[in-house]
């Protein structure tokens, strides 16, 4: 009978390991899902960087067969511009938006010039834009996967009590804005 005031203390104990497992684990994957967040927000930086970086290029090589085309050059330069000068996902998205719309228009440019289209440095030039654009597709559907894990872990029941605490906050999900630019991806084929 002397040990029974044990029990309860016994019990208590295990309660509040069993909780302190709980929390580590849960700080622990919260860290890990950040900061694979902001890994994949940066692979999506580095490649619209790579993308602002091939426009000039570009813009010299379709110039060269139709310097005319002077809203065109300026509305790709415009959308390079925003591009670089976005903070976020959400300004990103709607620099994206912008982006594809003119280039969309330089592309459809470049079709009217069979000699530029004939010209092996654009079509190199053309092929980078492609395969970057590929490149921007899979980071941003690996940063919204990632965004969507870390949001979920935080909004759910024991853990919305204490992430927010703990300085875990929802991120943004990086969407294009447009409706044209999500379901018509510029086409780039010569």
């Amino acid at each position: 009978m002397e040990w029974q005031w044990l029990i309860p203390v016994l019990i208590v104990v295990a309660l509040i390991v069993v909780i302190g497992i709980y929390l580590w684990a849960t700080y622990n994957s919260l860290v890990a899902l950040h900061v694979r967040v902001e890994e994949a927000w940066s692979d999506i930086t580095v490649q619209l960087k790579r993308r602002t970086d091939l426009l000039p290029n570009l813009i010299e090589t379709v110039k060269g067969y139709a310097a005319h085309e002077k809203a065109v050059f300026e509305n790709v330069t415009t959308a390079r511009a925003e591009t670089l000068a976005a903070s976020g996902p959400a300004d990103a998205g709607v620099a994206e938006g912008h982006m594809q719309q003119a280039l969309r228009s330089l592309f459809a440019v470049a079709e009217a010039y069979p000699a530029l289209q004939a010209s092996q440095n654009f079509l190199q030039l053309q092929q980078s834009v492609v395969d970057t654009e590929d490149k921007i597709q899979a980071s941003r559907r690996f940063y919204n996967g990632g965004v969507r894990e870390l949001n979920t872990k935080i909004k759910v029941f024991p853990n919305n009590l204490f992430a927010r605490r703990l300085g875990f906050t929802e991120r943004e999900f990086f969407e294009v804005t447009g409706g044209v630019a999500i379901s018509e991806p510029p086409r780039i084929q010569f």
